[in-house]
């Protein structure tokens, strides 16, 4: 519900529109993170402009706007042979559970809400699990209306997560976590901030404890997109990705 703010503070130029007669037709995000690494989301354009070239022209604009680096994005299954014939590779599908979940009794000790002091570490963990260094957009992430979590040990950060109002509940997204019992611990406490709400989370199809997890929950699997990069793949150990943003599909 309140994702716009956040997002445009990443990358103010990474947002483009193709107009007649003042309105939008057709945008795109294009969204440059510190580093070598850029993203493509909310590609749309209305469907009766469609086949006029609106939105090839967005596409290009946003492709020159990240040139030089790896480009990633999700992919629908109507659109990634498309992406395929623009140089994008699938590295894996990413699953949307949702479903109402019951309180799972007293979030645990280790977890906490994220206070401003810890946005540096925050920021320096969150490097370790996406592909660009993004402070700007976690200085705005983790600040209300979303609720932020983080899970320490012995004083040393091992996880957070984000939890925001959506249109249909609540959207658990990014969760980062070292450890299965770090991302079960995380669910719980995101749950407890808003009991017997839907939930929905944005699953690496890699993570299969944590999607039985879900499930035991009774939450339910509906659409998948394909990750997909070009200019290669990011280096990066998605074993510590259990949900991811997603903010075009929140």
């Amino acid at each position: 519900m309140a994702d716009a703010n956040a997002f445009y503070s990443a990358d103010p130029d990474g947002f483009i529109g193709s107009f007649t007669d003042d309105r939008l037709i057709a945008g795109i995000s294009a969204v440059r993170y510190i580093g070598n690494f850029g993203f493509i989301g909310l590609y749309i354009c209305f469907e009766n402009y469609r086949g006029r070239g609106f939105g090839k022209r967005v596409w290009d604009a946003g492709m020159r706007h990240l040139a030089g680096r790896i480009v990633g994005l999700d992919g629908v299954p109507e659109q990634q042979e498309n992406y395929a014939r623009k140089g994008f590779v699938e590295a894996y599908k990413t699953i949307r559970w949702s479903g109402r979940v019951d309180p799972l009794g007293s979030s645990p000790e280790a977890c906490s809400s994220i206070s401003p002091h810890k946005l540096r570490e925050i920021v320096a963990y969150d490097a370790q699990n996406f592909p660009g260094g993004r402070e700007k957009f976690l200085g705005a992430w983790l600040q209300p209306p979303r609720q932020a979590i983080v899970v320490e040990h012995d004083g040393a950060i091992t996880g957070y997560a984000v939890a925001r109002r959506c249109h249909d509940g609540c959207k658990i997204g990014p969760l980062f976590a070292d450890r299965l019992e770090d991302a079960k611990g995380l669910l719980n406490a995101c749950v407890n901030l808003a009991p017997n709400e839907t939930f929905h989370l944005d699953v690496p199809e890699m993570q299969t404890a944590f999607s039985r997890i879900l499930e035991g929950h009774g939450m339910t699997p509906s659409f998948a997109t394909a990750r997909m990069y070009k200019g290669g793949k990011p280096r990066l150990d998605t074993k510590s990705v259990f949900a991811v943003t997603t903010l075009e599909l929140g």
